[in-house]
């Protein structure tokens, strides 16, 4: 149980002593830095229930509290806040209850508990990941470790769009004009290749509109009658009907994408239980269909299509199956998830990493699941997020204006490279251990100033100004680690040793830390429930200048005697380890130097 579980309970004990009332819940904040104390009871929301002057309320509590509760030592009331010191011993006791816990703050999974499965990255095959797909790929990722962190069983997964006219448009611009390329002859990762006759398309494409423009015809009909535009469509009902050699060119061009891919998800440390294909799921969803016709949540219009209507639960009328019987990719979604949960029998909810451009989409999706009866439809997730920009503006795949992953990914090292270069702070190092560094410190970067904003708001994202060894930044994070380390190294004390609070005197800067170290195991539930990477983020960061302001006012290999010096270094050392912790659940490296 946490001090603020400890004290509101005892809060309520005293409301019911002295008043006779019921307290439901108790507010606490922050003592403010002007005031003495360690946490403040707000005395306000009490008045619903007890009815007198919030000053002497908070009098009559604090007393009753310094006298039944041992973790309390004193009080003070200012206005309607009361204000209370803790007794040093609690916080001594904690230290030692978690001292040398390599995974404190983390919670074992539960065996009786259903597991989660979390989709991320879900690209197309027809061009390389680019920036979008990186904050996808991040939140996807660190919302799945920090589930796991609060003690659920997670599947990570993907469904990778590998079929549709815009994968036949790169697999006919290759045909047409490839001269039979391969990553080999052109050295070039599978995806970056594929990519490049997306956009080769989509320029031979536009010469041919303009052609049919210069004939007569009108921009809209030159758009539908663009002869490469008819032949990739042949080309995909070629594909449907099982045609061997669009089917042999489609697997071909598709293993080099994955081959792509692959690296990039090595790169940027992500991973995946289960893939799904939407070749193996675009026929998935119709027995739903027709069994949602049987129960009445779906109903057929005169020319045969299948709809549901959702317009008494504030959205509209969706198509689930078209007048010709074919499927629509929301019956493709609806039979996906069902497969899911058929093969992953344990699965009791999903989270969805899309853009927040599909919240509709998400909105219909979950309700129609629920209206055909699934139990797990209420523990669907939607983790929308908002759109990455770039000080040099938008991007576009069909142009090849897009910033691909692998590239940024290579850039943020050199930028790194720059700024520690500039700085001078790697001197001594191998060229090896440099640039495995620069690597550490660039992708660090990269994900910390992703992740550190709430996933709902639009980014503009800065390379340089992401990698600066100041201010809320992964390097400076990594930084504060690698200063640990370093302290560690040189402390040559028994990390072993538990000390009383007998012992040790707290410092006011060795308690702030404490109080910041207590917070962990908190912060990792509401960033699991919250689905929000950025409450770990920022927490780390708040630990970190907590730290910092320790170290810069305490001494702690010069302490005043050995009890003293041990202490600190055994705090610096969970400090360390909680930063390791906290950024390895966020997907980001620590680097032991610096």
């Amino acid at each position: 149980m946490n001090l603020q579980e400890t004290l509101s309970n005892h809060v309520k004990q005293a409301v019911k002593s002295i008043y006779s009332a019921e307290l439901e819940s108790v507010e606490f904040q922050a003592t403010r830095k002007e005031f003495a104390g360690d946490i403040t009871v707000v005395v306000f929301p009490m008045l619903r229930v007890i009815k007198g002057n919030p000053v002497q309320i908070g009098e009559q509590i604090g007393n009753y509290l310094v006298e039944q509760v041992s973790e309390v030592k004193a009080f003070n009331v200012v206005k309607g806040f009361l204000n209370l010191e803790i007794d040093e011993t609690y916080y001594i006791d904690f230290f030692n209850s978690i001292k040398g816990k390599a995974d404190f703050g983390f919670v074992a999974p539960k065996l009786s508990e259903k597991a989660i499965m979390v989709e991320y990255s879900s690209p197309n095959t027809n061009k390389p990941l680019h920036l979008g797909h990186i904050r996808n790929n991040l939140l996807g990722y660190s919302v799945s470790e920090i589930l796991k962190a609060s003690g659920k069983k997670v599947y990570k997964t993907q469904i990778i769009n590998d079929r549709g006219i815009h994968i036949c448009k790169s697999m006919l611009a290759w045909k047409r004009f490839g001269n039979g390329e391969t990553p080999d002859s052109t050295d070039l990762k599978g995806d970056k290749l594929v990519g490049n006759y997306y956009v080769k398309f989509d320029q031979e494409y536009k010469k041919e509109i303009q052609q049919l423009i210069a004939q007569g015809q009108s921009e809209e009909d030159a758009k539908k009658n663009a002869p490469l535009l008819l032949e990739a469509q042949q080309m995909l009902q070629k594909w449907e009907a099982g045609d061997d050699e669009v089917v042999a060119l489609w697997e071909k061009m598709n293993g080099w994408v994955y081959e792509g891919f692959g690296e990039t998800y090595k790169n940027l440390g992500v991973d995946f239980d289960k893939l799904y294909y939407e070749s193996e799921t675009y026929l998935l969803g119709k027995e739903f269909v027709a069994e949602g016709l049987k129960t009445g949540a779906f109903y057929k219009k005169e020319d045969g299509s299948v709809w549901c209507d959702l317009t008494e639960d504030g959205l509209d009328e969706k198509i689930v199956l078209r007048s010709d019987g074919t499927a629509v990719y929301m019956t493709q979604d609806i039979g996906t998830a069902i497969q899911r949960v058929k093969d992953f029998p344990d699965v009791g909810g999903m989270v969805y990493t899309v853009g927040n451009e599909q919240e509709y989409h998400f909105q219909v999706l979950f309700l129609i699941i629920k209206k055909l009866g699934f139990e797990w439809a209420k523990n669907l997730f939607h983790l929308s997020y908002g759109m990455v920009d770039l000080p040099s503006g938008k991007m576009k795949s069909r142009e090849g204006t897009v910033v691909d992953a692998d590239d940024l990914i290579v850039e943020m090292a050199q930028t790194a490279e720059e700024i520690s270069e500039e700085l001078g702070k790697l001197d001594g190092y191998s060229d090896d251990e440099k640039q495995e560094l620069y690597k550490t410190i660039g992708l660090g970067a990269l994900k910390y100033y992703i992740l550190k904003v709430d996933p709902k708001k639009r980014i503009l994202f800065d390379p340089k100004e992401s990698i600066d060894f100041q201010g809320n930044t992964g390097p400076f994070i990594q930084y504060t680690y690698a200063r640990i380390q370093s302290i560690l190294r040189k402390s040559n004390v028994n990390e072993n040793l538990t000390l009383s609070a007998v012992e040790v005197s707290l410092d006011p800067k060795e308690k702030e830390l404490l109080k910041q170290l207590q917070l962990f195991p908190e912060v990792i539930q509401n960033a699991a429930s919250q689905h929000s990477p950025a409450l770990v983020a920022n927490y780390t960061y708040d630990l970190v200048k907590e730290f910092n302001s320790f170290y810069q006012n305490v001494s702690i290999l010069g302490a005043d005697n050995e009890t003293e010096k041990v202490f600190r270094v055994q705090l610096s050392q969970t400090v360390a380890n909680v930063i390791k912790n906290a950024f390895g659940i966020l997907g980001v490296d620590v680097p032991e130097r610096m």
